[in-house]
């Protein structure tokens, strides 16, 4: 807790609050009575254009955030006035039909239900989703905003790599959270079109800045890529939400190349300046800005870098997930009861973690299976598809598992070596990854990199400077 930190925030959300019109409607510029490309002369008259539904996505998942870590329902209750007007705006009936050209807002009403327990705010959502591609409702806006068509038979990502991926996110909660087995398929059929034909191999997606879009399949330039690090982010977090679908670690694969790489590369070491494309190579004169008219990118990163210690751990039922290797301390509840697990690496530079397990002062035999994700990019998988390959794969062989210095036979389940046992006070896990130098091929269909490698060693991709290399 932060005393001075939590008034400055209380001050904020007041002036938020005051901001908000009597119905609940929020959005500072329509109501200041500015009009431009994006705002509209009426509510919801630029549904295509305008962040209406847009930022007031991210105010929910900004106060679903502070609730859950101040336990205060000042921004909370705002949010759920603002989710109020929308929800009895738009839906069935004679509601109005539309949804958002910007898609974020799906994101935000999944993480209100959640903290809520409202299912109008889970139905909105899936309503919005269910809105794109419906030319017999509404007249669609396009491929752009991926509303041309319904998102049940989309099986390619097009158009804007941001909204795509937050619309993706947002499918992959619905999918989650309702069971729906035609939203399960088709999200898994965007997954496998993206890592198949349409991530670079930092984990960016949206190859073109015409439109900040993807490309065709296979277009993965290298000096022109665009890939914006909000886009980035939006990957991350939709194979977060993948990996809680399904809790299989190549999802996981594909959010920890963005963090360290995609991701990273938007933000300088100092951590004031920030790329907005994040191309993967340059003749010299692309720079780092310290701030930009549209600061989507800074301030997804600051909201994104508290979220990763949430994306290092995960429970279901029995089983403990160990997903990301980050020195740290977690408390996880299980059926048995807490569990404390303590984690000590100094990984990406080196493959060797442990991990010590405290199952509690009055439990000696606390019994659970511990699953420790074994990184593609150690057993010859880079990425989850044919998209990339090591020149010499690396196998099962390069990994090494003990259990109190006891070697533990090794066999792979979505990834995961399982270690199912009744754990006892200062158990300690030791997990070993070889880091050799690795040279990536990329898929021959990919014409920019034909004849090109590049150069990995652990889950870091590196860059060649022109100035150490002919």
């Amino acid at each position: 807790p932060d005393p001075a930190l939590d008034v400055y925030l209380d001050g904020l959300i007041a002036k938020i609050a005051a901001a908000q019109e009597p119905d609940g409607y929020l959005y500072t510029a329509r109501t200041l009575g500015f009009t431009n490309g994006m705002t509209g002369k009426a509510r919801w008259s630029n549904m295509a254009g305008s962040h209406e539904l847009y930022n007031v996505g991210h105010l929910y998942e900004a106060a679903v955030a502070h609730y859950a870590a101040t336990g205060k329902r000042s921004l909370l209750d705002v949010a759920c006035k603002s989710a109020d007007l929308i929800d009895r705006t738009f839906g069935p009936g004679d509601k109005i039909k539309s949804t958002s050209g910007h898609e974020e807002i799906e994101i935000g009403l999944c993480k209100l239900y959640r903290a809520t327990g409202e299912r109008r705010y889970l139905d909105l959502a899936k309503f919005f989703i269910d809105m794109r591609g419906r030319k017999d409702l509404r007249k669609l806006y396009g491929a752009y905003n991926q509303d041309h068509l319904p998102v049940i038979e989309q099986d390619e990502a097009v158009g804007h790599a941001v909204r795509a991926g937050y619309l993706y996110a947002g499918m992959a909660d619905v999918a989650a959270l309702t069971g729906d087995r035609s939203y399960i398929d088709a999200i898994g059929r965007l997954w496998e079109n993206v890592v198949s034909k349409k991530l670079h191999l930092s984990g960016g997606i949206g190859a073109r800045h015409a439109g900040e879009a993807f490309g065709d399949n296979y277009e993965l330039p290298n000096e022109s890529a665009y890939l914006e690090t909000c886009a980035a982010i939006a990957n991350a977090l939709w194979n977060q939400r993948m990996f809680l679908l399904h809790g299989d670690a190549k999802y996981i694969d594909v959010l920890e190349r963005v963090i360290y790489n995609g991701f990273l590369s938007g933000i300088s070491i100092s951590g004031d300046e920030f790329f907005y494309p994040n191309p993967l190579a340059s003749r010299g004169g692309y720079a780092r800005s310290k701030w930009f008219g549209c600061s989507c990118c800074p301030v997804n990163i600051v909201r994104f870098i508290p979220q990763i210690g949430s994306f290092a751990y995960a429970q279901r039922d029995s089983e403990v997930y160990v997903n990301l290797y980050l020195a740290s301390r977690a408390s996880l509840k299980t059926p048995a009861g807490d569990v404390t697990l303590t984690q000590s690496t100094d990984y990406p530079w080196s493959g060797r973690v442990r991990l010590t397990v405290d199952p509690g002062p009055d439990a000696d035999n606390r019994t659970f299976a511990l699953k420790l994700r074994i990184p593609g990019w150690a057993v010859g998988k880079p990425v989850p598809s044919d998209l990339y390959a090591q020149t010499v794969p690396g196998s099962l062989q390069d990994v090494k598992v003990a259990l109190n210095g006891e070697p533990v036979p090794l066999s792979l389940d979505k990834g995961y070596v399982t270690i199912n046992r009744a754990w006892r006070a200062g158990d300690t896990v030791e997990l070993a990854l070889a880091m050799p130098v690795r040279r990536i091929r990329c898929h021959p269909a990919a014409q920019d990199n034909l004849g090109r490698l590049a150069v990995e060693r652990g889950p870091l991709v590196y860059c060649a400077e022109s100035a150490d290399n002919p």
